[in-house]
Parts: structure tokens; sequence; C-alpha cells
């Protein structure tokens, strides 16, 4: 029984016309899928926010990758505000291929006012050959009416809504999800090290250099029930995110100088 009114409580929630199976997005991480009833939900807005101004560009980076599931060759709108795009500049070519985006398939709008941001996110929704709509503010707070209508209107067209924001937001909303994200310390990809016999000094036969690009994504709101926090890791080989793993230690011991046992 109680099972049941549960089931029935999240079909209460959740937006007209959203339903379970092909109308989620799997992230391809049981963990976070599970939490999400098989995915993010399609057909729903979904906000995302950095924890700070200094981590917009892991907001762009994980709503790409997002974006990147959705279709083999996604067809996407971004529309963001003059203020917005003067201050973190526009979407770059080499970051699309790095997504495996084809920048043909995008389209950039650059709107003075956040009423009109909202409006043209609507109005795009309505076009059944986009899977996803992006609207990029800064700071500020969101006409609940208009996020309502925005809400309503990605139910019925079925496509993915984001809406970014530059900094974490406490208002009531209407969207399925709601996420805070961060970046974090790529992975090292170390060389080879070797102790100088010369110079009693460790020395590297191979250069170091970053490893993947690594972001930590909150869920702080979750229509259907359970929230967490993953290090998510953007994996070029499968084109998708996975879980960050570390599997060297923090720390290692110095090799340029002896062992000295403290007492």
């Amino acid at each position: 029984m109680i099972a049941q009114l549960r089931q029935r409580l999240l079909a209460l929630q959740r937006p007209s016309g959203v339903t379970h199976g092909p109308d989620t997005l799997p992230l391809g991480i049981a963990g976070i899928d599970a939490m999400l009833g098989g995915g993010l939900m399609r057909g729903a807005l979904h906000e995302i926010a950095a924890s700070g101004e200094a981590h917009l560009a892991a907001v762009t980076g994980f709503a790409l990758g997002l974006i990147r599931l959705a279709a083999s060759s996604p067809r996407f709108f971004w529309i963001v505000e003059d203020m917005a795009l003067a201050e973190s500049g526009a979407l770059h070519g080499a970051g699309f291929d790095a997504f495996g985006l084809t920048p043909e398939r995008h389209v950039t709008i650059s709107v003075a006012h956040r009423r009109d941001l909202l409006w043209a996110m609507e109005e795009t929704l309505r076009c059944r050959a986009v899977h996803a709509v992006i609207g990029e503010i800064r700071c500020g707070e969101i006409d609940s009416v208009a996020v309502r209508r925005l809400s309503h209107t990605a139910a019925g067209s079925g496509a993915l809504a984001f809406l970014l924001r530059a900094s974490p937001s406490n208002e009531a909303s209407t969207a399925a999800t709601r996420w805070i994200v961060s970046s974090a310390p790529s992975s090292i990809t170390p060389g080879r090290q070797q102790r100088d016999r010369t110079f009693g000094a460790s020395r590297n036969d191979e250069a170091h250099g970053p490893g993947a690009p690594r972001l930590v994504a909150q869920l702080v709101r979750n229509r259907r029930g359970p929230v967490g926090s993953w290090i998510l890791e953007w994996s070029d080989r499968n084109g998708q995110f996975i879980l960050a793993t570390h599997a060297q230690s923090v720390a290692t011991q110095a090799l340029d100088r002896s062992h000295r046992q403290v007492a």
C-alpha cells in the first residue's frame, strides 16, 4: 500500500506528458540512473547552477555532456543573456569537438532581458526538431509563472530544457531536477620516474600532463526522491560521463631523499 501511494505521489508531481521508459535519458551510471528513475527526465525543465563564478565552465561542460547523450547528432539552441555572454564568452568550436558535437547543429541566441530569454526558450521548445534548449542567466530571481510555463511547454515537446545559473538558488521551482556543479581536479597522467644515480634526484622519462576533465555534480533536488553527489569524469572513449576513480594516493614518497624513521 505504501509503495502504491509513493508511485501515485510521484505521478502527480510529474509534469504532464512525461512518462517512464523511453522518455528518460540514461546517463549510463547505474547509481545516478536509479535515483532518477531510469535517467534524466525528458520533456522537463532541469536547473544547473555553478557553485560559484569560477565554476561556470564546469556547468557548461556538464550541460554539453548531457546534450551529447540526447542523440548521436543533437540539434540544440543556446539562449543567453547579453551580460552572461559578455562575462563568460561564447561557446567555442574546439569545445564542441571535445564532446563529439557538431557546431552546425547548434544555434546561439543573445537577448537583452530575462523575460526575452524565457520567451525564446518557450518558443524554441515548440519546435519538434529540437533535442534540447539551454537558457543561461546570471544571478537574480526568475518569475515563477514563467518557469511553470516553461516546464509545461517542455513537457509537451519531449525535449530537454536546461536553465543554467551562475549561482545556486533556493527559489521554488517546477524543475524536475536541480543540480549544483563545480570543477574538480583532473587526474594526472604520470610519466615514468627513475632515480638519477649521479645527482640522487628523480627525473621523468615521459612528461606529466592533465588527465580527463572532472567535475562534482550534486543533485540537490529530485522530483523522484533521492539526491546525491558524484565526481564525474568525461570519457572520450565512451562519449559520456563516468564515475571518477582515484587509483593513486594523495601524496607519494619523495624519491630524492633517503627515508628516515621518525621517533
